[in-house]
């Protein structure tokens, strides 16, 4: 999901829709960054107002709706929050190439000003068609050189449709007509309505007074809903999420994966949007407020990966060292693991783009978020392997976990993944398993000694920059804890706190920010982050470059979950905004 900035004296927010896992890693931190940036235009009061979802086919994957010309309350804090987050006025002008079908010039606000009503929506009929659709958005966003990007409905990409409401149909019958003629479109008779098509595969219709441009069979389907097929907006799921979602929202997406593409399936926790959901039937919801960011994340049931609401999580966080930076608490780790370590992965790389080379390190290896994150995730990934071997030597004794960073630079750093421990004599048996299996991977494993633990063994991995520690030992409240740490000093932390996230003003404020009582399973310290990764040159990697500017506008990042009744959970996401200077 995008929200869509276009300057001029108004302005127009249009969210489109993120497709596989793959692809909405790449622009995970798009959404996060850029979904505050409504269209801030004077209303209408000519439009018809029409819900686009009920023109969208109850089959829809996904579908994201929004309002593109808000006014009051709503339009005065998107406008301060894509003021903090961007820092520079109108920086989304080419996002209109969404709308700009094949042979058409580049278009202007004043193309759509005259006829757009308040209402846009996308639909995508798959996850597995939205390649080119993301490529066009990433580029309008991030700037990216090279050629233009084709439409993203044409020649078999993206098989759904946007869908507009209009203000002025005349108005919005020329502006299909004129996209038409340039694109060399001949009309079609289908079911009793005319519509436009091109050799491209591309339709342009005038549907229940809303403007539809999107592929053949996308522009059909709208057809088909609108007289009589099924609707989204009449689905009990959709429904029963929409009712349940908070009042003054920008705008929605809501997901409907396919059965068995949850956590357990491997799909949708490798996505922002399957880390929010664990990829149940969801709608999530963008809320911009004073100096923040909200997403909330409903789902239908229990979620599952790496952010879920489960006390359990929020239980391994406050046991975290209290003056962590990052903190982070899973709850049920051996049922989730998989999708966890998918979700981690995820996250280290969001700004991964095909054919782009990371930083050297001295060694000649290539060293990147990715590849840091990939080395500390391998032994998790072996410990969450399905094979009956690694069920008996890892699952049998794994509870929930805790992943903590602290240290303002690189000489200071500490962290680790702590893993409460439900059976300390397997847990310690574990230790030279998993160092057995690294080093089959291709690591060095060595014996090394740490106050306080059972079983200790240091491992260097392709990748890591700094020797893993893998250790058993017991807190300091007696718990056994079952630590992977980057050096003795980070699993003696782990262990050995000086104080926890329990009594710590960071965990506190996250709850502030949070509200509703709800306890933080996730708190990130932005700036630090920043400042970490400028202490090693890894902003100028290519990989992530283009969104750090984006992240030097954000301040704490805090999330947690909550059950709201009647079988929905919400997750929480909170982004802090740095206020724009000068």
């Amino acid at each position: 999901m995008f929200a869509l900035l276009v300057p001029g004296r108004s302005r127009l927010l249009m969210r489109v829709v993120p497709g596989r896992s793959r692809l909405l890693a790449r622009v995970g931190l798009i959404v996060t960054s850029a979904a505050v940036l409504a269209g801030c235009g004077s209303s209408h009061s000519r439009a018809t107002a029409a819900d686009p979802a009920i023109a969208v086919p109850a089959s829809a994957a996904l579908f994201a709706d929004a309002n593109v010309r808000p006014d009051g309350a709503v339009k005065t804090a998107a406008l301060a929050a894509g003021e903090a987050l961007t820092h520079q006025a109108d920086p989304y002008l080419r996002l209109l190439g969404a709308l700009q079908t094949p042979g058409s010039p580049q278009l202007r606000f004043k193309d759509v000003e005259g006829w757009l009503g308040p209402n846009a929506g996308v639909f995508l009929s798959s996850l597995r068609s939205a390649g080119a659709l993301l490529t066009l958005i990433e580029q309008g966003l991030l700037g990216s050189s090279g050629a233009p990007v084709a439409f993203p409905f044409a020649n078999g990409g993206a098989q759904g449709a946007i869908l507009l409401d209009t203000s002025n149909l005349g108005k919005a019958q020329e502006f299909i007509d004129a996209q038409a003629a340039r694109a060399g479109a001949h009309p079609v008779n289908y079911r009793g309505i005319s519509y436009r098509a091109t050799a491209a595969g591309v339709a342009l219709a005038l549907v229940q007074r809303m403007v539809v441009i999107g592929s053949e069979s996308g522009v059909r389907a709208v057809i088909d809903t609108s007289l009589g097929g099924a609707s989204l907006a009449h689905t009990g799921g959709y429904s029963k999420l929409l009712a349940a979602a908070p009042a003054g929202a920008l705008g929605h997406l809501y997901s409907n994966p396919p059965a068995g593409t949850g956590s357990a399936g491997g799909e949708a926790p490798s996505s922002l949007l399957g880390l929010l959901t664990g990829g149940a039937e969801a709608n999530v919801s963008i809320l911009a407020g004073a100096g923040s960011l909200t997403l909330d994340a409903d789902t239908l049931g229990a979620g599952k990966g790496l952010l879920a609401n489960d006390p359990e999580g929020a239980k391994a966080l406050a046991e975290l060292p209290g003056e962590s930076w990052l903190a982070i608490g899973l709850g049920h780790l051996a049922s989730s693991l998989n999708g966890d370590v998918q979700g981690l992965q995820a996250l280290a790389s969001l700004g991964s783009r095909p054919g782009v080379t990371s930083a050297q390190g001295s060694s000649g290896a290539s060293l990147s978020v990715a590849s840091i994150v990939g080395a500390l995730t391998e032994p998790l990934k072996l410990m969450g392997a399905q094979d009956a071997q690694a069920k008996k030597a890892f699952a049998s004794w794994i509870g929930s976990a805790g992943i903590y960073a602290s240290g303002g630079s690189l000489l200071e750093l500490r962290a680790a993944v702590v893993i409460a421990s439900q059976s300390p004599a397997l847990s310690r048996a574990a230790v030279p398993k998993l160092a057995a299996e690294l080093r089959k991977a291709g690591g060095s494993v060595r014996q090394v000694s740490i106050p306080g633990t059972e079983a200790a063994v240091g491992v260097a991995l392709k990748g890591l920059p700094v020797v893993l520690d893998i250790a058993d030992g017991r807190d300091s409240a007696g718990q056994t804890k079952f630590v992977l740490g980057f050096g003795e000093a980070s699993v003696q932390a782990a262990l050995a706190p000086q104080g926890t996230l329990a009594g710590a003003a960071t965990r506190s404020a996250a709850s502030a920010v949070l509200g509703a009582g709800t306890e933080p399973t996730l708190i990130l310290d932005v700036p630090t982050l920043i400042s970490l990764l400028e202490g090693v040159g890894l902003t100028e990697d290519p990989s992530i470059s283009g969104f750090v500017p984006y992240l030097r506008a954000l301040g704490t990042i805090s999330g947690g979950g909550r059950e709201l009744g009647a079988g929905v959970q919400r997750f929480r996401l909170v982004l802090g905004l740095q206020q724009a200077s000068g």
